[in-house]
C-alpha cells in the first residue's frame, strides 16, 4: 500500500469501548469510512502509534486502542467533512459496539460423561498440498472469495444473535490492506493459498502480540477466515471437496457444524484443539452429542460452561488422529476416548448412566446423608436466575456469582435492581439459603462499568476484594442491597480473593451490623489457606474455590493449554490444603469450586470434612446420590494426602 495522504483536518474522540477498538467494532467504522469519498486515519494519542489507513480491519483492530484512549481521526477528500462528522456521532455510541443482550437460556444437553456419535473435528489445518497452481491464481483468488463471502453473509443473515461476529468477518475477508499484499505475492509467483495463508498468518501473530486479552483472542478470527478462504481454494469441485463433517469453531457458532456430520444423521462429537468459553456458552447442545478436546486440563472456563450446561465432555484426549465422520466415543468417568469403538458396548453404558441420572433426579430432593450417617448439603452454582429455576434437588446456592448476574450490562445496576435480582433467585430455590459472593472481577472476569487499569499479570493483580479497596463504592451499594435481601430471605455473603486479616477487617467494616446476615470468605489463595485460623475468627464460614486455589497452587494458569494439566484439583498438595483448612479454620467448610460438581471428588471433599458442596445444577442430582451411596469411614483419607500425584488420588478413590 503507498503512502498514506496527509489529513486537510482532523477530530478527536474517545474510545469508550470495553475491549477498546477490537474486530466488531472496527469493522463498524470501516465499513462507515468506505463508504465516503475521503481517505482516512486513525492515530492514537497514548500511544502514538499511527497514522494508520480507517479503511482497512486489519490496520484499524491492530492499532489495538484501549478503552478511554484518544484517537486522532485524520481525513482529506472531497467528502472530508462528511465522513469526520459520521464518525464523530459513530463513536459516541460506542461505535455501535452495544453490550450483549441476554438470550433465551441455550439448550443444555443430557448430563451424561459418556457419549458416542460421527466425528466432526474443528479448525484442522487445511491440506495445500492437493493444491495445485496453475495459471489464472488471481482469478481463482477471487472465486474463492466470492465462495466464502457468500458463506459469510449467510451465517450473518442466519444468526442475528452473532451477526456482528461474521460482519467483521467480511471486514477481513475484503481488508484492501491485506488484499493488496496477497495479490502483490501472487503476480510475483506465489501459489494463491501459499500467498493467503501467509498474509493472514502475520496479521494472526500481529494480535496474537496485543496487550489484551480479548483483543488477542481475535487471532481465532483472522484464522477462521484464512481458513474459510483456503477451503475454498483447495477444495473447489467435488474431486477434491473437504473432508464431511469438517467444521470450524465460527461455522458450529453459527448453528449446523456438528448436526451434518454425518449427513444430517446423528449429533456428532465436537473435536477440539481447545474450548473457549463463548463457543461453550454458544453451542446448541441438542445438536452435538458431546465434545472431546485436545487439551488437557478440567479448570478452564469453557470446559466449567459445557459442564455446567450438561454436555457431555471430556479433556486430554492428545493427538490421537480423528477422520471427520468416523465413529468415536468417550467415557469421562473412565477417562477413555475411541475412535472405531464397540458400538453396542458404549450404547450400554450411555443407557446405565442415562437410568442412573433418571433415579438421581427422582431422588434429587431427599438430603444426601451418607451411610455412616453424615448429612452433606449441596447446592447449586448460579450465575443467572435460570440456573436456579432449572435447579433439582440443591438445598440453596453456595455462590451466586454477582459479577455474571450482571455481566450484560454497560451501567452499574442500582441498589434495587440488585435486591430483585437476589430475590428472584432465592424465590427460584424456594428461600432456601443463598450465599452471594460481593463483585468477583478481575484477571480474565472484566465487568463493564468498572473498567481496570492494564496489569502486567492480572491474575496477580487487583482481583476480586482487592479491587474495592481503593474503589469502595460499588461494593457498598452491593452491600446494602444483600442487607436488604437478607430481610426478607436467608442470605450469606461471602467476599472473594483474600489473603491476609486486615482485608478481612476491612469488609467486615464495610459490611456493618449483620442482623443475623452469615459472612464468609473465598479461600482461593494458598496464604489465606495456610493461615485460615487466623482470617476466620470473625466469620460463619469459609468457602473454598478449588479452580482458583488449584492453579494458584500450582502455578499453572488455567486457561493456558501447555500447563493446564498441572491444574489438576486432585493434586495431592491441592488437597493437603483443604485439609488443613478444614482442620483448623474453627467454622463451617464448603467447597464451592469444580471439583465440588464430580460426584466421586465429592465424596472425597465429605470424606475431609466439609460439610457444604456447591455443584453446577445439572450434577446436583448425581452429587447427592453418590454421597448417599458412600460410607465415608472406608475413605483412606491418609493414603489420599500422602499420594504420589493425582492419577494415583483417583485409583484410591
Amino acid at each position: 500500500m503507498g503512502t498514506l495522504a496527509e489529513a486537510d483536518r482532523t477530530v478527536d474522540v474517545v474510545v469508550g469501548n470495553e475491549h477498546g477498538l477490537h474486530a466488531r467494532p472496527a469493522a463498524r467504522l470501516v465499513g462507515l469510512v468506505n463508504g465516503y469519498d475521503a481517505a482516512v486515519t486513525l492515530t492514537d494519542l497514548d500511544t502514538g502509534r499511527g497514522p494508520v489507513d480507517a479503511g482497512s480491519l486489519s490496520m484499524v483492530a491492530t492499532l489495538n486502542a484501549q478503552q478511554g484512549h484518544r484517537v486522532r481521526v485524520g481525513a482529506s477528500g472531497a467528502q472530508a467533512d462528511e465522513v469526520l462528522a459520521a464518525i464523530e456521532k459513530l463513536a459516541g455510541e460506542n461505535f455501535g459496539d452495544e453490550p450483549p443482550q441476554k438470550a433465551a437460556p441455550a439448550p443444555g444437553g443430557s448430563g451424561l460423561d459418556v457419549a458416542i456419535g460421527p466425528a466432526v473435528p474443528v479448525g484442522a489445518e487445511v491440506d495445500l498440498g492437493r493444491y495445485v497452481a496453475g495459471d489464472n491464481e488471481s482469478g481463482r483468488l477471487d472465486e474463492a472469495l466470492e465462495t466464502a463471502s457468500g458463506e459469510l453473509r449467510e451465517l450473518r443473515d442466519g444468526s442475528p444473535e452473532h451477526g456482528g461476529i461474521f460482519e467483521a468477518h467480511l471486514a477481513l475477508l475484503t481488508d484492501r490492506q491485506l488484499l493488496d499484499e496477497v495479490r502483490a505475492a501472487i503476480s510475483g509467483g506465489t501459489a494463491a493459498p501459499v500467498a493467503w495463508k501467509q498474509s493472514y498468518d502475520r496479521l494472526a501473530e500481529t494480535f496474537e502480540q496485543l496487550d489484551d486479552p480479548y483483543q488477542r483472542e481475535r487471532a481465532q478470527d483472522v484464522r477462521a477466515v484464512r481458513d474459510r478462504v483456503l477451503r475454498a481454494l483447495v477444495a473447489p469441485t467435488e474431486d477434491n471437496a473437504p473432508e464431511p463433517g469438517e467444521a470450524s469453531l465460527t461455522g458450529a457458532a453459527g448453528g449446523g457444524a456438528a448436526g451434518g456430520a454425518a449427513g444430517g444423521g446423528a449429533p456428532g462429537i465436537l473435536v477440539v484443539a481447545e474450548l473457549d468459553a463463548a463457543t461453550a456458552a454458544t453451542l446448541d447442545a441438542t445438536e452435538i452429542a458431546g465434545i472431546a478436546v485436545r487439551a488437557a486440563g478440567t479448570t478452564g472456563h469453557g470446559v466449567i460452561v459445557a459442564r455446567s450446561r450438561g454436555i457431555p465432555l471430556i479433556t486430554g484426549i492428545g493427538d490421537v488422529e480423528v477422520p471427520a465422520g468416523v465413529t468415536v466415543a468417550f467415557d469421562a468417568r473412565a477417562g477413555s476416548f475411541q475412535v472405531a469403538p464397540d458400538e453396542a458396548a458404549v450404547r450400554a453404558t450411555i443407557a446405565e448412566r442415562k437410568d442412573e441420572r433418571r433415579l438421581a433426579v427422582e431422588a434429587a430432593e431427599e438430603p444426601a446423608t451418607t451411610r455412616d450417617g453424615r448429612t452433606i448439603d449441596v447446592l447449586v452454582n448460579v450465575g443467572a436466575v435460570q440456573d436456579a429455576v432449572d435447579a433439582r434437588g440443591a438445598d440453596g446456592s453456595g455462590l451466586v456469582r454477582t459479577e455474571v448476574l450482571f455481566g450484560d450490562r454497560r451501567t452499574a445496576p442500582s441498589v434495587d435492581e440488585q435486591v430483585e435480582a437476589f430475590l428472584a433467585v432465592a424465590q427460584a430455590l424456594g428461600n432456601k439459603p443463598i450465599t452471594i459472593r460481593t463483585w468477583d472481577i478481575g484477571g480474565d472476569k472484566p465487568l463493564p462499568f468498572l473498567p481496570q487499569a492494564k496489569e502486567a499479570n492480572p491474575f496477580l493483580g487487583e482481583r476480586g476484594l482487592r479491587v474495592f479497596r481503593r474503589r469502595p463504592e460499588l461494593l457498598r451499594d452491593q452491600l446494602e442491597a444483600i442487607r436488604r435481601t437478607a430481610a426478607e430471605t436467608p442470605v450469606h455473603v461471602m467476599f472473594p480473593m483474600v489473603t491476609n486479616a486486615a482485608e478481612v477487617a476491612w469488609a467486615l467494616d464495610e459490611l456493618g451490623p449483620r442482623d443475623g446476615l452469615e459472612a464468609g470468605i473465598m479461600v482461593e489463595v494458598p496464604a489465606a489457606a495456610l493461615r485460615v485460623g487466623t482470617l476466620a475468627k470473625d466469620l460463619d464460614f469459609v468457602s473454598i474455590g478449588t479452580n482458583d486455589l488449584t492453579q494458584y497452587t500450582t502455578a499453572a494458569d488455567r486457561t493456558n493449554t501447555a500447563v493446564a494439566a498441572l491444574a489438576d484439583g486432585l493434586d495431592p498438595a491441592v488437597l493437603q490444603l483443604i485439609d488443613h483448612v478444614v482442620r483448623t479454620a474453627g467454622v463451617r467448610v464448603a467447597v464451592c469450586g469444580d471439583l465440588a460438581s464430580d460426584p466421586q471428588s465429592a465424596v472425597l471433599l465429605a470424606a475431609l470434612g466439609v460439610t457444604e458442596l456447591s455443584a453446577v445444577g445439572p450434577q446436583v442430582p448425581l452429587v447427592k446420590a453418590r454421597l448417599r451411596q458412600a460410607d465415608l469411614s472406608q475413605v483412606d483419607v491418609a493414603a489420599v494426602l500422602a499420594a504420589r500425584d493425582a492419577d494415583q488420588v483417583r485409583g484410591l478413590v
